[in-house]
């Protein structure tokens, strides 16, 4: 769905279809929500976050300025949500509900979820200017300019942050041997 069919939800929502916020459910749902688990690692807590930011939308969907991107609009309320429910939920929780792909054999399924359990530690270590940048650009393929959106930053900023957060993750992996 491109930004002008996104624009005409919204603008069919504002004039009262309610089948025009289930699709942007639809659409964002899947999306938020890896978003906020990248951020919080925490199944539950992501379904919370993801709850929140459409409830957020639905009731504030008239202060949203279509000078900007509705994706950037309703990704920056999720980070916000992310970020409060993270600060909220001190110390780090443990990994729960880590999700591995079927494979061929035990072993290698077994090495594919200590590999994601390293990568996943080694992202959650990053502080949280940091974590979102890779969460946005690496999981959610966000490019700079809509990550600069999102966290109202200049792009400059969001290359600065990327660039110093891969060095950190780099590090931290090849101390554990993965790199």
């Amino acid at each position: 769905m491109n930004d002008g069919d996104v624009e005409r939800l919204v603008l069919e929502f504002r004039q009262g279809s309610a089948e025009s916020f289930e699709k942007l459910l639809r659409l964002y749902e899947g999306p938020i929500f890896n978003a906020a688990y990248r951020i919080l690692n925490n199944y539950e807590d992501a379904r919370d976050v993801t709850q929140n930011v459409f409830l957020k939308a639905f009731e504030n969907l008239d202060s949203y300025d279509q000078n900007y991107r509705f994706f950037s609009w309703i990704y920056r309320i999720a980070v916000n949500e992310s970020i409060n429910m993270r600060t909220a939920k001190r110390p780090l929780d443990n990994l729960e509900n880590v999700k591995v792909e079927e494979s061929d054999t035990p072993e290698k399924a077994l090495s594919q979820a200590e590999l994601g359990e390293i990568i996943q530690g080694a992202l959650m270590a990053l502080g949280m200017d940091y974590r979102i940048v890779i969460v946005l650009r690496h999981f959610q393929n966000c490019s700079y300019k809509d990550i600069g959106e999102i966290l109202d930053v200049p792009e400059k900023t969001v290359k600065s942050r990327l660039f110093t957060a891969r060095s950190l993750l780099r590090d931290s992996l090849s101390s554990k041997g993965v790199l």
